[in-house]
């Protein structure tokens, strides 16, 4: 079959499960329902295999296909189809998404069979895929605004799937306005693209763009700017990054997925795709680069602070997101989805290992009060300590291959992005700081009373329920987490797909080795052909420094964690204490809620509130009541005139006839 065939099916089998789970949720089984969950996006992975068996049999220059099933809209000289664009990048995107996606419903097979929503839970869950895929598959700027949208409305469903719980529904709504405020910015960057190309399909507007925009002319710039709007939203990078932390409200298997290789991709994707247009509008490109940096050191400071193990995880992926702008934003497009694609691994395996420890504490999420899990939960202690090793970069691992690519890319281009360089360095020492953080402070040491339970009955605490964040009362009859705690150590489910991610994050790295492998970098060179910056690359010799600086750095954040969180505990209290204004700052996010509430959020609640009290009733009531009074006043003045004399409608008539005489008169003197 062609590339096009394997790529509807990619998008049929996710929708198709969604549908036939949320239709049947009364006639079948719970373990039913999440077999048919977990089996539509298996058999989506397998399908995207089949596209790229399909496109690897083309020639180089050939490696794409693009299929349509019928105009989607059809308005003048606008002309859309929807249709589907299946070329190497697409591919790519289609497997990580769906081979993570597979291991996570295998994972959450077992880990949501007690909750009560949980036929819910998987048909929102093969949607979300879905709408992902659609993303990715998209052929033209409008069905991407469209995958973009029902990403947005399946991330809210998902966030609030305990929607009983006020803190869930109001995260929900918090990633939904301000993903829609970026989907406002895609919308208006696609208007831009037709105002001036008069095309939307993406070949077309990728062939014409060089033909009709200069080097950084302002329109070009402007609709790269536009396009980053969506892509900053959609991935959590500053200043739109406020709702990743608090999408955590959202069930673990939900953290992964979309914090992992779904959802806070999107944005990276979407510049990798319009590379031709950032090259056009390099000053828009750095703007990416910048913005990546910036939010990649405030990430890694907050997760230096913050005591909630999701949380650390969530800030953990806004810093790594933001590798993958520097990367789309310096040119260095393999590395950046090279980066994608193993940070999918250990992330996904990290918020997978998290969401045991916290079953394992019946529900309790503060690191302050966990402690001796290395012998509670040996498996899920493993598997943290693998996901941490390779979020660290440390050698050998996926994540030092792939974030050492990046930077050694920023040092090669020079100027100013050796800088650039800088910040990713030091980014990555806070990142084996943090990473390391979560490892010394949960797994060594004398079990806390929750895993001494473990260790001594073999069986996981079951505490009274209640809403981690806020401490209020649950019940998990209406809409709650279940009253089991599933962990990896008792789940096969959540133990096969923790050990696959685990084996994914350690050897994952090795197919983009420095002078041995390029295996990413030439399957995706089709996509970025033409490229002058794709086709950059350091010298064998530099990337080995690099890597070598990388694996450096790694193993002395590290060997800080360990002095820190093991060796001398004192030193962290003593250091807030001497730096409590930026122990302050950490601990509040930069205040980054604090700063939209004011600049955004109360301006126009403050408008809301004055036009109720005076444009409602006064503006538009008194227009209302004007012109009621004035039609009411001509109507009795009508209806004065009809009095049924003959003599007075005769008069009438002669004034009228005078009138109009008089005024001609007048004209002509």
């Amino acid at each position: 079959m062609s590339a096009a065939i394997w790529g509807w099916l990619v998008l049929l089998f996710p929708l198709l499960g969604s549908i036939v789970i949320g239709l049947t949720f009364r006639s079948v089984s719970d373990r039913t329902a999440g077999r048919i969950g977990v089996a539509a996006i298996l058999l989506s992975f397998l399908a995207g295999i089949g596209a790229l068996v399909a496109l690897q049999g083309e020639p180089s220059d050939a490696r794409y296909a693009t299929s349509s099933l019928w105009d989607y809209a059809s308005v003048g000289d606008l002309e859309v189809d929807l249709g589907i664009y299946v070329d190497p990048l697409a591919v790519f995107m289609v497997l990580v998404v769906t081979g993570v996606s597979t291991l996570i419903h295998i994972y959450s097979f077992s880990y949501m069979q007690s909750d009560q929503g949980y036929h819910r839970f998987f048909s929102y869950l093969n949607f979300f895929v879905f709408s992902m895929l659609l993303l990715v598959l998209a052929g033209n700027f409008v069905l991407l605004i469209v995958g973009w949208a029902f990403v947005g409305f399946a991330s809210y469903a998902l966030i609030s799937f305990w929607f009983r719980r006020s803190t869930a529904t109001r995260a929900g709504m918090k990633a939904f306005v301000i993903n829609v405020v970026g989907d406002i910015g895609l919308v208006l960057a696609a208007i831009l693209i037709f105002r001036e190309l008069g095309v939307l399909d993406y070949r077309a507007v990728f062939e014409k763009a060089p033909e009709v925009f200069s080097t950084n002319e302002w329109t070009i710039v402007a609709i790269c700017l536009l396009l980053l709007v969506g892509a900053f939203a959609k991935s959590a990078q500053m200043p739109f990054h406020t709702w990743l932390a608090d999408a955590m409200e959202g069930p673990t298997p939900v953290s992964s997925l979309i914090h992992a290789a779904t959802m806070v991709t999107a944005g990276v994707y979407l510049v990798a795709r319009s590379w031709t247009l950032f090259e056009l509008a390099p000053s828009a490109a750095d703007v990416a680069a910048i913005v990546g940096l910036v939010t990649l050191l405030v990430a890694g400071t907050i997760a230096l602070v913050v005591t909630d193990l999701k949380r650390i995880i969530a800030y953990s992926t806004m810093s790594q997101i933001g590798y993958m702008f520097v990367a789309v934003g310096i040119g260095a497009y393999s590395a950046g989805m090279f980066h994608l694609m193993t940070h999918a691994f250990f992330k996904a395996l990290l918020f997978m290992a998290a969401g045991s420890v916290i079953a394992a504490m019946a529900n309790i999420q503060n690191i302050d009060r966990m402690k001796g899990f290395e012998k509670a939960l040996p498996f899920t202690a493993t598997m943290l300590v693998i996901g941490s090793l390779a979020l660290a970069g440390f050698p050998g691992t996926s994540g030092w291959f792939s974030k050492d690519e990046i930077i050694d890319f920023a040092l090669y281009r020079g100027d100013w992005y050796f800088w650039v360089a800088v910040g990713c360095y030091i980014g990555a020492f806070m990142t084996a700081l943090y990473s390391f953080r979560i490892i010394f402070r949960i797994l060594p040491g004398k079990p806390c009373p929750e895993a001494e339970h473990l260790i001594e009955t073999g069986h996981v605490v079951h505490a009274e329920p209640e809403n981690p964040v806020t401490g209020q009362p649950e019940d998990y009859e209406v809409g709650y987490p279940g009253e089991e705690h599933h962990i990896a150590e008792q789940a096969r489910g959540m133990r096969f797909g923790m050990a696959m991610l685990g084996v994914l994050a350690l050897i994952g790295g090795f197919v983009q080795i420095p002078g041995v492998t390029e295996v990413i970098a030439h399957f995706l060179e089709p996509t970025f052909e033409g490229s002058p910056l794709a086709a950059m690359h350091p010298s064998v010799g530099k990337a080995w420094l690099g890597l070598v600086i990388g694996g450096l750095i790694a193993i002395v954040g590290i060997a800080v964690a360990w002095v820190l969180w093991v060796g001398r505990p004192s030193i962290p209290e003593a250091a807030r204490r001497r730096f409590r204004p930026l122990y302050v700052l950490f601990l509040n996010k930069w205040y980054g809620d604090e700063i939209i509430d004011f600049l955004i959020v109360r301006p126009v609640l403050a408008l809301g509130r004055f036009a109720d009290r005076i444009i409602e009733p006064y503006v538009a009531g008194g227009l209302v009541s004007g012109t009621t009074y004035l039609v009411r006043s001509a109507g009795v003045a009508v209806r004065d005139l009809q009095t049924g004399m003959l003599r007075s409608y005769a008069a009438v008539m002669v004034a009228g006839v005078v009138g109009i005489g008089l005024y001609f008169l007048i004209r002509s003197i």
